[in-house]
């Protein structure tokens, strides 16, 4: 094997997991039970990978879930990991919170290699991040309680420097603000959240909705990029439908 191959192969176990040691114990954990399929799978897991990431009370994790600097990964008590879910959750890493649910297909990835110092993902209690939803967390992302993202939901908070036309964009650095989103917020489908906002207590993001500006709370916003809509409480366009519980 030549210099740059094995160069290559280090800078991808360093993008892995802590060590090397760490990233084979990790590696053969997840070899020997995260293929397992149904409730026996998951009992199995919940009991298994409490030796590489940090479990308070029982969680539920399928299998085909990618866990990476999985040592850095926190499920609270009733946490669900749904199968196809990515979690990277290298520095702050990654908090699910009691009884909240990553649903299929959703990657949260903090993937901070640059020293940034407010890093991570945390989610709160009894929230809900829908199907496919992409979370980055350079910049710091945290989801209070009862929120619910709906599919194809993205919090990006992370953005590229473009101010030099004369250099590649790669080459520019970036910038990572945070994206806090508060308690008891609806996030519909396909809306993108970007860096820098905070999205206030009570407030429903539309479907679609680009979120360049925080969000006051209590308050409806929409479109591309987002505005205010309406508050909560007032009166909508449509009459209401069949409410169920």
């Amino acid at each position: 094997m030549t210099s740059e191959a094995l160069s290559r192969l280090s800078l991808y176990v360093r993008r892995q997991a802590s060590s090397p040691a760490r990233y084979l114990w990790e590696q053969a954990v997840i070899g020997a039970f995260g293929w397992m399929p149904t409730p026996v799978g998951m009992a199995a897991r919940a009991l298994a990978y409490r030796l590489i990431l940090r479990m308070n009370g029982v969680a539920a994790v399928e299998r085909g879930v990618r866990l990476r600097f999985a040592s850095n990964v926190t499920l609270d008590h009733g946490a669900y990991i749904d199968q196809g879910v990515y979690l990277h959750a290298c520095d702050a890493g990654i908090r699910i919170g009691r009884n909240s649910l990553v649903m299929h297909g959703s990657v949260l990835h903090v993937y901070n290699f640059r020293g940034l110092p407010h890093s991570g993902i945390w989610v709160g209690d009894d929230s809900l991040v829908g199907e496919y939803n992409v979370i980055r967390g350079q910049g710091g992302v945290r989801i209070g309680s009862r929120v619910f993202t709906s599919p194809m939901v993205q919090l990006v908070a992370v953005n590229h420097v473009v101010d030099d036309p004369t250099r590649p964009f790669v080459e520019q650095g970036i910038t990572a603000e945070g994206i806090t989103i508060e308690d008891d917020v609806w996030i519909g489908s396909g809306a993108i959240v970007t860096d820098g906002v905070t999205v206030g207590k009570g407030a429903v993001v539309a479907a679609g909705a680009v979120v360049t500006r925080s969000v006051s709370p209590h308050t409806i916003v929409g479109g591309v990029p987002a505005r205010p809509l309406r508050s909560v409480g007032q009166p909508g366009a449509q009459a209401r439908s069949q409410v169920y519980f």
